[in-house]
């Protein structure tokens, strides 16, 4: 009897008949608190029984080499194992993103405070971050894990932002899915690189899975021709991964338009919500405006916020942001010390907003939202 060991099967045809493959597992949640007692035994040290329960759940994903490895540099590095211990065992699963090349792991440094009114979506991650900062326990008392949101609406209303701050709000790793990067030149390459993929993401969870554009991701669904049947097929790869899937991945999608997406891929049990991000109201823009002046320094009471407001309507996040940089960079070159409302006005008079230059595209989205039961992203206000 022979035994091949490989962590990738490619099998000559010719010895396809006289080949039994086994799949070996990765450590179930048991196995993986018995390789912890284990090692705490053989160190005669004492770990609170819930530090346990929780860096088990963290060490999903992961073969016990790699656990006892993390575990000798926990120990090495504080001469004990403590509920600090998870932020390391997170980092050692980003290099496996690194070593890969099919997922991206995102740095940000920002918080979901920086994310400009949204307070609806904002409320409904504040309830779901209770959960990741207490999975061990909310497992235990029947809690599903959250699957994830899809976010929809305008190009430059804080859909990016809020995937990336989400991540920081759940105090779990950021990795995009590119779909273009998985793409192969051979027959089968595409979805086995979707598969392996997907496989890093279940084996650095809990992490945020961010898809951003999830419309030009998957492009040519449905349609006929080589490309456009590749497409297809990862897409329905992703879309049976994400309804069978009972691991702690949640994925943020972001769309401008799902008018083109399949039926099945808004239906519920995909997302656990869809959120629609439309142009901010009046007190978002105050509250973005605010956002930006005070991170670059610029606030002051003297600006009459009431007059900017006015003379932003139709505005986008991206578009105010730009008026608060033009005006700082303008009053730096002029020599100025800071500025006014007079300097934000006549940015703002320059600055052709979202709303002019894709008016009829605009239009038709919210036409598009208003077939579909989607909750607003946004408190509801008047618009400015």
């Amino acid at each position: 009897m022979v035994f091949i060991v490989s962590e990738v099967t490619t099998i000559p045809i010719e010895l396809e008949n006289y080949i039994t493959l086994f799949d070996v597992p990765l450590p179930t949640q048991d196995e993986i608190l018995e390789i912890i007692n284990d090692f705490i035994t053989d160190l005669s040290i004492s770990v609170d029984s819930e530090v346990i329960n929780e860096i088990a759940l963290s060490f999903k994903g992961l073969n016990e080499f790699q656990i006892r490895q993390i575990l000798n540099l926990a120990y090495q590095n504080g001469g004990n194992i403590t509920k600090n211990d998870i932020h390391l065992i997170l980092r050692e699963k980003a290099q496996f993103i690194k070593k890969s090349g099919l997922l991206e792991a995102i740095n940000f440094s920002g918080t979901i405070d920086d994310v400009g009114g949204l307070d609806n979506l904002k409320k409904w991650l504040y309830q779901k971050e209770k959960i990741f900062s207490n999975l061990d326990k909310a497992i235990k008392f029947g809690v599903d894990v959250p699957k994830g949101i899809l976010l929809v609406g305008m190009p430059g209303c804080g859909k990016s932002l809020t995937a990336k701050a989400t991540a920081t709000l759940f105090k779990i790793p950021l990795v995009r899915l590119d779909v273009g990067r998985l793409l192969g030149k051979y027959v089968g390459e595409s979805e086995e690189n979707m598969r392996k993929a997907l496989q890093l993401s279940e084996a650095i969870s809990p992490c945020v899975l961010w898809v951003d554009e999830i419309e030009k991701a998957f492009a040519g669904i449905g349609e006929s021709g080589g490309g456009s049947n590749v497409t297809t097929r990862l897409f329905g790869q992703f879309l049976t991964w994400m309804q069978e899937k009972d691991n702690m991945v949640f994925i943020v999608a972001t769309a401008n338009d799902i008018s083109k997406m399949p039926p099945e891929f808004l239906r519920k049990g995909r997302f656990d919500e869809i959120f629609f991000a439309d142009l901010p109201n009046s007190d978002e823009r105050r509250k973005i405006l605010n956002i930006h002046l005070k991170k670059r320094g610029k606030w002051n009471k003297e600006i009459d916020l009431i007059s900017l407001i006015t003379a932003t309507e139709g505005f986008s996040g991206a578009d105010l942001e730009s008026v608060v940089k033009n005006t700082i960079e303008a009053a730096f070159i002029s020599g100025k010390d800071t500025i006014t409302t007079e300097d934000l006005l006549d940015s703002i008079h320059e600055t052709k907003s979202i709303s002019d230059v894709l008016k009829e595209k605009i239009k038709n989205l919210r036409t598009i939202i208003s077939k579909f039961d989607i909750q607003p992203a946004s408190a509801s206000d008047s618009k400015g």
